[in-house]
């Protein structure tokens, strides 16, 4: 079976923040609409090496991406590779840093903004460079691409979440109130997806520290979501799921052939 999917990588957004504060998405969980899992991320808890490890399933002190500071492109096959390769259609609206990672290093912005290639693993893509970058405006962004190409597989990767927990703390409310209004916002995006067919997954790369950063081993760090809506999740909710394991369900989801590390629990049948 096969079917096209949207993963949204809510940047920075930590396991108790999401459980507490995102209503629309428990409310689907509750009416047995959606399931949520509790991840703990790989180490370090960074963006850049969580990224290579969320789309290649390859822990960071395996894939060699251990910081945030170097710009290096992937070694690894990663879930755009492996969806262009078996000639489906892939789009992001992202952090410029998803595009050094999969598509061309370094990000030039003139050139790599708008992308629309198809010989390139993320085929069309509209990416950011201010962490600042509104999420309404990226969830905007997202749904063009999705209306124009039509992709099997769509990355909305918002920031908004981790810029307010660097400047305000775990602890603070415009950190839980930046998770809130997400929320929100995919109460008007969410419908429509599913209504097209799309399976859903919602999770984080890391979670955030009460002094405004991240990198190490507290549970506020580590622990991160792990929300699915759609017909073909099981929804089982005692399932153990794993970071290096996100690769490899996206990939059982579209139909690819794969070695990728993968919990087949976590779909029906």
């Amino acid at each position: 079976m096969t079917s096209k999917v949207i993963l949204i990588l809510i940047d920075g957004l930590a396991w108790q923040v999401a459980h507490d504060g995102m209503g629309y998405l428990q409310g689907l969980c509750e009416a047995g609409q959606a399931g949520l899992y509790q991840l703990r991320c790989e180490l370090p808890s960074l963006s850049r090496p969580l990224y290579e490890c969320i789309f290649t399933g390859v822990a960071p002190v395996h894939s060699g991406i251990v910081h945030n500071y170097a710009n290096p492109s992937s070694s690894q096959q990663s879930i755009f590779h492996m969806a262009r390769d078996a000639g489906l259609t892939t789009a992001a609206a992202a952090y410029h840093w998803i595009a050094e990672l999969y598509n061309r290093a370094p990000y030039v912005a003139v050139r790599d903004r708008f992308t629309d290639d198809s010989q390139l693993p993320i085929q069309h893509g509209v990416f950011y460079h201010g962490e600042d970058y509104p999420d309404d405006h990226l969830l905007l962004d997202a749904e063009a691409l999705r209306l124009k190409h039509h992709p099997d597989l769509l990355l909305v990767h918002p920031m908004e979440t981790d810029v307010a927990g660097h400047r305000y703390g775990y602890d603070s409310a415009q950190y839980r109130n930046s998770a809130r209004r997400f929320d929100k916002l995919l109460a008007e995006y969410l419908p429509k997806w599913l209504a097209a067919g799309y399976q859903v997954l919602v999770t984080s790369d890391h979670g955030m520290n009460q002094d405004g950063s991240h990198g190490g081993l507290l549970p506020e760090e580590r622990l991160i979501p792990l929300f699915v809506i759609g017909q073909r999740f099981s929804k089982q909710p005692d399932i153990r799921v794993q970071q290096t394991e996100l690769c490899g369900l996206v990939a059982d989801l579209l139909g690819l052939d794969h070695t990728k590390q993968h919990q087949p629990e976590l779909l029906l049948s």
